[in-house]
């Protein structure tokens, strides 16, 4: 009775929020005193780089054209705003997540309600040739379930770019700490996503699947670090080639007993070459190594493929690459230590007038979410947004994993975990600086076994989450 009261009242209180706050709103559109000329921007014009391709008449001239390689490890943007101000913005966000059963994964008698108080911050600082982007959100939770606790919530993008010449240089980190899976985590709100939220929040290139640590199964339970980093170097050999070498590295730590915790380090080299002014080809040699805390066994893992390319600043940016695949493995299960298959992905993302789409598929060796030691992976993923009026948008999201033992004993089934999430959402501006979202998410597993321990325990239980989320961020504020 107390955790529906304490529900009852965090509902109430959001929906009379945009009152409260909308006399507060109004006065933010004021002047402010010493802010009517604009300072000196905080950059130039970047240096010509063969990938960043030819800016052409049916592309958005507002955007800068997206100059990541074709074949690192980094997936191709839509271009980047101009930078007029380097400059910093907090925020504050609170989002009331309403979810059907507790992390523990065992059948919950009824609902109970995670509320979130999180700071926020956007910061992007420009210099002559280089750039730097931070989004941050940081804070903690309170939740009605006293098994689950209380606990803490933390992730963040950043991005450090050096261009001089010839050389392109990109440094990338993405680090989160989450009581759950980050996989369908927040779907159709913003609480999956790190910064300040505003309209002008500095655009970070993601990391591909392959790089990132799997957390696709959710037999894997409590909270978990998450990081993967990567440093590569592009130098252009010609107006046209490129050469690209790339290293990463990205672990998953569980703070809970009984998981598998994980660590894979990658490196890749390979060739771009521009064709035409939106068209790029090339081809990549990739090398894996996998390891698992006191776990005997270890994976290397060998891929060489070709890869396709097309950009169109603001409104397309696609990448398709693929080739076979030779793993190594330490230990060997049923007397064999090698295997051969293919390596593909896909990345996509379509601007439009009044929205944005994006896609991604991945297939080859993962780390094993934290359940196996090491999977082969299938993961899609899907994502839009679309403004359905002045203050109001709109946005959906949808994920599909399937993991499979790398290895599996003569005369048995290999058990597949197989995971759906699917969630949508819409969000109203409140004046120029805050927003109100409401969204639906449900993570739909299908592991054929139980999941977990327990009388209690179901093998296929779904999840449901109704996320209330208000976020509000300050003007952006110059940095010199």
């Amino acid at each position: 009775m107390a955790s529906r009261r304490f529900i009852l009242s965090s509902v109430l209180l959001v929906s009379l929020l945009p009152v409260g706050t909308s006399r507060l709103y109004a006065q933010d559109e004021s002047p402010v005193p010493g802010e009517n000329k604009p300072k000196p921007a905080g950059t130039t014009p970047p240096v010509p780089f063969p990938e960043s391709g030819i800016q052409d008449s049916d592309s958005n001239s507002l955007l800068t054209p997206d100059a990541t390689p074709l074949t690192g490890v980094l997936t191709p943007t839509l271009g980047t705003p101009p930078v007029l101000h380097s400059y910093w913005e907090p925020g504050v966000q609170w989002s009331g997540s309403i979810q059907s059963n507790s992390y523990n994964q065992t059948v919950s008698n009824g609902w109970l309600m995670n509320n979130y108080f999180i700071g926020t911050l956007s910061l992007l600082q420009a210099w002559s040739g280089s750039r730097l982007a931070i989004n941050y959100s940081g804070g903690g939770f309170i939740s009605t379930d006293s098994s689950q606790g209380n606990g803490y919530y933390h992730q963040l993008d950043l991005s450090q770019t050096y261009q001089r010449n010839r050389w392109l240089v990109q440094v990338v980190d993405q680090f989160s700490y989450l009581p759950e899976s980050s996989f369908g985590f927040g779907g159709g709100s913003s609480l999956g996503t790190p910064g300040s939220g505003g309209s002008i929040g500095p655009v970070i290139p993601g990391m591909g699947n392959n790089y990132v640590p799997n957390q696709s199964i959710y037999t894997a339970v409590g909270p978990r670090y998450s990081n993967a980093s990567s440093i590569q170097v592009t130098y252009a050999t010609s107006p046209r080639g490129s050469i690209t070498l790339s290293g990463t590295y990205g672990l998953l730590n569980f703070v809970n007993s009984g998981n598998v915790d994980s660590d894979v380090t990658t490196g890749t080299i390979g060739y771009n070459y521009t064709i035409t002014q939106k068209d790029t080809i090339g081809t990549f040699y990739r090398f894996s190594a996998y390891h698992f805390s006191g776990q005997p066994q270890a994976y290397g893992d060998h891929s060489a493929n070709v890869a396709y390319g097309r950009k169109l600043t603001g409104r397309l940016a696609l990448q398709l690459y693929g080739g076979p695949d030779f793993n190594v493995s330490r230990v060997s299960v049923n007397g064999k230590s090698e295997s051969t298959g293919v390596n593909v992905g896909a990345n996509l993302r379509c601007g439009f007038e009044r929205g944005n789409l994006t896609a991604g598929y991945t297939h080859g060796i993962s780390s094993g979410s934290g359940v196996l030691t090491g999977s082969s992976a299938d993961q899609f993923n899907f994502g839009a947004d679309h403004k359905l009026g002045r203050i109001w948008s709109g946005q959906m999201t949808l994920a599909y994993s399937r993991n499979t033992p790398i290895g599996s004993v003569a005369g048995t089934t290999a058990q597949n975990y197989n995971t759906w999430t699917v969630g949508a959402g819409v969000s109203r501006a409140l004046g120029r600086n805050a927003t109100f979202a409401i969204a639906y998410n449900a993570t739909i597993p299908d592991y054929g076994v139980s999941a977990c321990t327990g009388a209690s325990c179901s093998s296929s239980q779904t999840y449901h989450y109704v996320t209330l989320n208000f976020q509000w961020h300050t003007r952006p504020f110059i940095l010199p």
